[in-house]
């Protein structure tokens, strides 16, 4: 099992989203996160003075996968994140050891199976 966490724009999570439900996986983790990296600050001015903000935000989104479906949503996420711009975002791929199901207790890789029919997913 792998855990995908990738830190896109705010304007390509829906697309991201969207493809990801389609090939089967709609359960996703989504946070509104703010960081720093190459991209540079954006000054504004407010009331005469100049402000630089160099936190800029981002969206992370975190998916639990089988290893084998890793490249899918690797492939989805840079499809859909990439604009060749600085500040596109970053993926990262990680080991995970072990998963439980909180409801009935399952554990292991049967848990995170895809889900083939999304017609039955909530909105």
């Amino acid at each position: 099992m792998k855990m995908v966490v990738a830190y896109v724009r705010h304007e390509a999570f829906e697309p991201i989203r969207t493809e990801l439900l389609n090939l089967g996986f709609p359960s996703l983790t989504i946070s509104e996160v703010k960081g720093s990296g190459r991209q540079k600050g954006i000054t504004e001015r407010y009331r005469g003075a100049e402000l630089t903000n160099y936190l800029r935000p981002k969206i992370k989104v975190e998916c639990v996968v089988s290893d084998d479906d890793v490249q899918t949503i690797v492939d989805t996420v840079l499809k859909h994140g990439r604009t060749g711009a600085v500040g596109d975002g970053k993926v990262f791929v990680l080991p995970v050891e072990q998963a439980f199901r909180v409801r009935t207790g399952e554990s292991g890789e049967e848990i995170l199976q895809a889900h083939s029919d999304t017609t039955a997913a909530a909105p």
